[in-house]
């Protein structure tokens, strides 16, 4: 359980989240994104939100493409499905469910792209990536930060963290400064 607590982002900017497995981090980012409700206190969102859960939420039946095309219609940006397939190299036409766990978090991350959004909720976004793969999703939450977009991440690589302007610890529930 979280302990309620304030978070913000401001425009620009990359914070992580740490802490030990089981903290609250993986919820934290569920509560923000708006997968969760808060028990107390409200979740105040002044952007398009975009959010890549640790366990990627596909459609395993369906391809790659047939996956970004549904959830690109209830975000309301169907034009970029393709640009997105050849951005992450994707194999547009594979079931997801027979794509490799470094694929499937490559269309896990696609679909969190979709909107565009001007905030990134990502739940250990590079795991599962190989390192060209890896410098790809800074590159690109790079180029998103230097138009004024913000990026919260958890992580538990330290390599990571020192891409992040705050850190934030999450222990027990309870959020601080790291």
């Amino acid at each position: 359980m979280l302990h309620p607590c304030d978070v913000a982002l401001a425009p620009g900017e990359a914070v992580a989240l740490v802490g030990p497995n089981g903290a609250g981090k993986s919820t934290l980012l569920a509560l923000l994104a708006g997968a969760l409700d808060p028990t107390a206190g409200e979740v105040v969102r002044s952007a398009r939100v975009g959010w890549a859960p640790q366990r990627p939420a596909l459609y395993g039946r369906l391809s790659a493409r047939e996956n970004l095309e549904l959830f690109g219609r209830l975000e309301g940006d169907r034009a970029g499905v393709e640009a997105l397939l050849a951005e992450l190299e994707l194999d547009a036409d594979a079931p997801a469910a027979t794509l490799s766990v470094g694929m499937r978090q490559r269309l896990n991350l696609a679909l969190a792209f979709l909107g565009p959004p001007r905030v990134l909720l990502l739940d250990e976004p590079t795991a599962s990536l190989d390192p060209e793969r890896r410098e790809g999703l800074w590159a690109r939450l790079g180029a998103l930060r230097a138009e004024g977009g913000s990026v919260c991440f958890a992580t538990q690589n330290i390599e990571e963290v020192a891409r992040a302007d705050r850190v934030l610890r999450i222990e027990d529930g309870t959020v601080a400064p790291a």
